[in-house]
């Protein structure tokens, strides 16, 4: 099963921002974790701080992997076009946030994804990537 993780804007820095929502563990060290738990599984990772690098990527994959699992970031509330994107393409999507974005500012409440994406995890942590993963495998 092919897998592709996606991740959006400042996400690159996990471990370093804000570790009092965010954690202090980097996505490459808990991406390794996931690697080695899951070993019969094809992984693959994208991170980009630019919308359109994000919308090329989920173009790019999604007629081809198995499923989606999207952090779009600050992009949740603002990118229709990223939105779009995932109606537009065939693979499954399962949209991911660190924190519980429904308990943060008013703002935060808003996603342009999740009416498009197939579920949505929120406020679980790191620990939201992998359940998103083993939806994908039941």
């Amino acid at each position: 099963m092919k897998i592709c993780i996606i991740n959006g804007p400042n996400l690159n820095l996990l471990g370093k921002r804000e570790v009092d929502i965010y954690g202090d563990e980097s996505f490459d060290n808990y991406l390794q974790t996931v690697q080695q738990k899951y070993p019969n599984m094809d992984i693959s990772y994208f991170q980009s701080n630019i919308e359109g690098e994000l919308i090329n990527e989920i173009q790019r994959v999604g007629f081809t992997v198995d499923g989606i699992i999207f952090n779009p970031g600050g992009y949740t509330h603002t990118s229709v076009a990223i939105g779009d994107a995932i109606a537009a393409i065939t693979t499954p999507v399962i949209e991911v946030h660190i924190s519980n974005i429904f308990s943060r500012e008013e703002f935060r409440k808003i996603s342009h994804v999740s009416g498009k994406a197939k579920g949505v995890i929120s406020g679980l942590g790191l620990k939201g990537y992998e359940l998103a993963l083993e939806s994908f495998i039941k």
